[in-house]
């Protein structure tokens, strides 16, 4: 269809910010998208998988550290941070890792969240969406 235009023709007031990036195995969507209704930034589902698309981590432990570090990165380039985060989604392929993935959690930020049991791609032990807003002027 339009696959020749870019993101930012279609749709002025989404944009995808400049530096973002993703690993190389990702699908075909944003990592990270800036929403100009007044600056709200929305983060994709972000894994525990480094630049060249390998799975970082054996634990959810390791997993969440990883995951949250994808996350505060992809903020960046939208000019947030962590502190700016009012909501996220957490996706845990077992609800048994809640205790131990929520310690990792608290360690960097507390805000709402919804956290769901689901089945996610092999290797994962976790994904994370986040809702932030930008400083105004950002």
């Amino acid at each position: 269809m339009d696959q020749g235009i870019d993101d930012e023709v279609r749709h002025l007031l989404k944009t995808r910010p400049r530096d973002a990036t993703q690993h190389v195995t990702a699908g075909p969507y944003s990592p990270v998208l800036q929403i100009d209704a007044r600056h709200l930034v929305v983060i994709s589902g972000q894994v525990a998988v480094d630049i060249d698309g390998n799975v970082v981590g054996d634990t959810i432990e390791e997993q969440a550290a990883a995951t949250l570090r994808n996350c505060e990165n992809q903020l960046a380039t939208a000019n947030c941070g962590l502190r700016d985060v009012f909501n996220v989604h957490i996706y845990l392929s077992d609800l048994g890792h809640w205790a131990r993935f929520n310690a990792v959690h608290e360690k960097v930020m507390v805000t709402a969240r919804t956290v769901a049991q689901s089945v996610l791609l092999p290797g994962f032990l976790v994904e994370i969406e986040m809702w932030a807003v930008a400083a105004k002027g950002s």
